[in-house]
């Protein structure tokens, strides 16, 4: 009996955490106080792993399985699902650190000394206003 969207909502904490299986190592797993995670085992190497996919309800049954057959197919192609997420999102990680925003706060923030702080701070609040929304996650060469 394959996993359903119903049978997800419905499935209510225990004092354990449990698994509602789904396919091919696909599995919700609900803990005691109700936050219910996608995981998925597989094997690399000859070694056990989870792949952490999300959690229900931001990452839905249907989605589950499609991040469930990228995964297969990754490791198909001699690839490690996992080492792959973790290299995603140490790129993430170094984009956000030279972000126009990052560098702009810094630039603010060193001229703490130089610069009255009423002005400091309408500097500041004028590019969290009409600046880093737009152009605050781009990243600086």
């Amino acid at each position: 009996m394959t996993l359903t969207d119903i049978a997800l909502k419905k499935a209510k904490p225990a004092d354990k955490p449990y698994k509602l299986s789904a396919t091919n190592g696909l599995y919700a797993l609900v803990h005691s106080n109700g936050s219910k995670y996608w995981r998925l085992d597989y094997r690399f190497c000859g070694k056990r792993k989870t792949l952490a996919l999300g959690t229900y309800p931001d990452v839905g049954l249907k989605d589950a399985r499609s991040r469930r057959d990228e995964a297969h197919k990754q490791l198909a192609n001699g690839i490690d699902p996992g080492k792959v997420k973790r290299a995603q999102k140490a790129a993430s990680q170094e984009r956000m650190a030279n972000s126009f925003e990052v560098i702009a706060r810094r630039w603010l923030e060193s001229r703490k000394g130089m610069v009255e702080d009423a002005q400091r701070e309408k500097a500041t609040a004028r590019l969290q206003k009409d600046v880093f929304p737009w152009l605050g996650s781009q990243p600086i060469a």
